[in-house]
C-alpha cells in the first residue's frame, strides 16, 4: 500500500466506512457505494481474487468494495501518485490477465481525495 493512501486513510479514519457518489458524481455514470478496505483485505483483494491479480503489474492497488453487492471493486494506481484518481474494475471484465483496459477500468473520481466531500455523517 503505497504511503501517501495509509497516511489519507488513516488521518480521515476511513478504513469501514461507506461512501455514497451519486451517478452526476461518479465519473463513469453509474453511481456507486464504496467501503474502504483496510491493509488485510487490500492484500487479500490483491494477491487472492480477480480482478486485484490480474491488475497488480499495471500498478492497480485495491482500496474499496462495492457497499451494494456489484462485486467491482475500487483502486488507485501507484503510478499516478497522491491525488490521482479512483477507478472501478468491472469484476466480470477481467477473469485473467487477458483483458481489455477500455472496457474494464473506469474512472470514477479524477482525485481520491474527492471521496472526503462525500464523507458519511
Amino acid at each position: 500500500m503505497p504511503p501517501y493512501w495509509k497516511t489519507f486513510v488513516e488521518q480521515h479514519q476511513l478504513i469501514g466506512r461507506e461512501f455514497l457518489l451519486p451517478d452526476d458524481v461518479d465519473l463513469s455514470g453509474v453511481g456507486t457505494d464504496i467501503e474502504i478496505l483496510g491493509e488485510a483485505n487490500i492484500l487479500m483483494e490483491q494477491t487472492e481474487s480477480y480482478p486485484g491479480i490480474a491488475v497488480a503489474s499495471a500498478g492497480f492497488i485495491p482500496v474499496g468494495n462495492c457497499g451494494i453487492g456489484t462485486g467491482d471493486p475500487y483502486f488507485i494506481n501507484v503510478h499516478e501518485g497522491e491525488g490521482g484518481p479512483l477507478y472501478r474494475i468491472y469484476h466480470d471484465e477481467v477473469i485473467n490477465e487477458q483483458y481489455d483496459a477500455k472496457t474494464a477500468i473506469a474512472i470514477v473520481l479524477q482525485d481520491y481525495r474527492q471521496l472526503l466531500k462525500h464523507m458519511p455523517s
